[in-house]
């Protein structure tokens, strides 16, 4: 009898509720339809076509295809930030590897277009349209901090090439961490996300982009992902002046604070959140300045500390050479220390650099483009302390068909060991068409591979 008169009850408030919703202007949500048409004009669609990942070229010559198709066709969405420069905010997963990018608008007009910045570790990239660029639409970046578990928000994109598609839901819950990046926090949303939908916004009941949608779970129905606006905003000025993020580095590792953690460690009861130091790397800002393992960070310039996710994401952010105030608490007992950052050293594969002018010729003649790696990731992953790190391979160039893969680490070149960028630049200039070269590299899942570099 209960559960028949719960469920009465229930169908009766949805019928009222379906009431309320067809009162037009006096509904309890009125049509969004005058919000949407304003906030679509400055969504775009993102056509791509990239460099093949290694695993997809390997299925090519699986399936006995020429090696010269290994470029794919991709497609994903974005927005207009900024009409006076035409710069779109996208996914670096959308334009990661990419050879020609076309960007489409919702009144038709296309622009061919090129990646100013983009950043792996947070999935944000700027793309900047080119051409003639006049009377462009614009979202306004809005404030993610503010949105509330059970706010409304839009998701517009191009989910499986259906440009402006539009998807209504609510914010599911905030600073999510899916494990993608020691930097996540994502905004989760039932509003509908589906592949093509990556690098489009996801907007506020004001029409400000409020995230950045970029993932969804597998497997899983009203379950997607949505990079903070805020998060976004300070990458930004970084990307857009061309190039990659540079973060500060402390120089630890860390993790949650536990409560039976803190109770163990003699933590006042008044702490409740934190990031315990659980190794200081040798020689690093953090080492200099006395920071232990063990030791609970709680402050990092006044502003509470209340995960390891937190502290790392706060101190990325920092400018490399600042000095920062932390306050942790040692043996139970508190301790203010100043720490002077460094910057955070590139692991293998985040960032592509500018050549000079020389290399970029080697580049465009061979199709290989190469960083020297941080001699403390060297260090930490068994390498060389002077190693050069492939980290790009131009289809369908010498580089290519002699088998050479991002990730690949140059060892040797002719026999002779290859002890830095210059050596290798040197050698493959002295190389005159018609010459092969043998060349010792370090495969990225381990092992080493000899290869046969020909210029034709």
């Amino acid at each position: 009898m209960v559960t028949r008169m719960i469920r009465s009850s229930v169908w009766a408030v949805l019928l009222v509720s379906s009431a309320v919703f067809a009162q037009g202007k006096d509904a309890l949500l009125p049509s969004l339809a005058p919000l949407v048409e304003q906030m679509k004009a400055a969504v775009v669609n993102v056509d791509v076509q990239a460099k093949a990942s290694g695993e997809e070229e390997q299925m090519e010559r699986f399936m006995g295809r020429s090696r010269g198709q290994s470029v794919k066709q991709g497609a994903g969405s974005g927005f207009i930030f900024d009409s006076a420069k035409g710069l779109v905010l996208t996914n670096n997963h959308v334009v990661e590897g990419a050879i020609t990018i076309r960007v489409r608008l919702d009144d038709g007009r296309t622009f061919d277009a090129e990646t100013l910045g983009r950043d792996p570790l947070t999935d944000v990239a700027v793309v900047k349209l080119k051409g003639k660029i006049e009377n462009l639409p614009a979202a306004r970046l809005g404030d993610s901090s503010s949105m509330r578990v059970g706010d409304w928000v839009i998701a517009i994109g191009n989910p499986f090439g259906l440009a402006s598609s539009v998807s209504l839901g609510i914010i599911s819950a905030l600073d999510r961490n899916i494990h993608n990046s020691q930097y996540d926090q994502f905004l989760q949303t039932d509003a509908a996300i589906n592949p093509g939908n990556s690098g489009g916004p996801l907007f506020n009941m004001k029409g400000e982009v409020i995230g950045i949608n970029t993932a969804i779970v597998g497997g899983g129905t009203g379950i997607g992902f949505a990079i903070p606006s805020n998060l976004a905003k300070a990458l930004v000025p970084q990307l857009q002046a061309g190039g990659a993020v540079v973060r500060g580095w402390l120089g630890v590792g860390y993790q949650d604070l536990s409560a039976g953690l803190s109770r163990a460690l003699g933590m006042p009861a008044t702490e409740t959140g934190g990031a315990i130091v659980t190794s200081v790397n040798d020689g690093s800002p953090a080492k200099k300045a006395g920071v232990q393992l063990d030791d609970v960070v709680v402050e990092l310039d006044g502003e509470k500390v209340s995960s390891g996710g937190v502290f790392a994401r706060a101190i990325a952010l920092k400018k490399p050479e600042s000095t920062v105030a932390l306050k942790v608490y040692r043996n139970g007992k508190p301790i203010d220390l100043k720490v002077k950052l460094g910057t955070r050293p590139d692991l293998p594969g985040e960032r592509t650099p500018k050549a000079d002018p020389g290399e970029q010729k080697q580049q465009q003649r061979i199709g290989l483009a190469f960083q020297e790696i941080d001699p403390r990731v060297a260090q930490s992953n068994g390498l060389p302390a002077q190693s050069v790190w492939v980290v790009d391979v131009v289809p369908g160039s010498p580089a290519d068909r002699a088998g050479f893969r991002r990730g690949m680490v140059v060892t040797e070149f002719n026999r002779k060991p290859v002890r830095g960028r210059d050596d290798l630049v040197k050698a493959l200039s002295d190389m005159k068409p018609g010459q092969s070269a043998l060349i010792r590299v370090m495969q990225p899942e381990g092992g080493r591979t000899l290869l046969a570099l020909e210029l034709s």
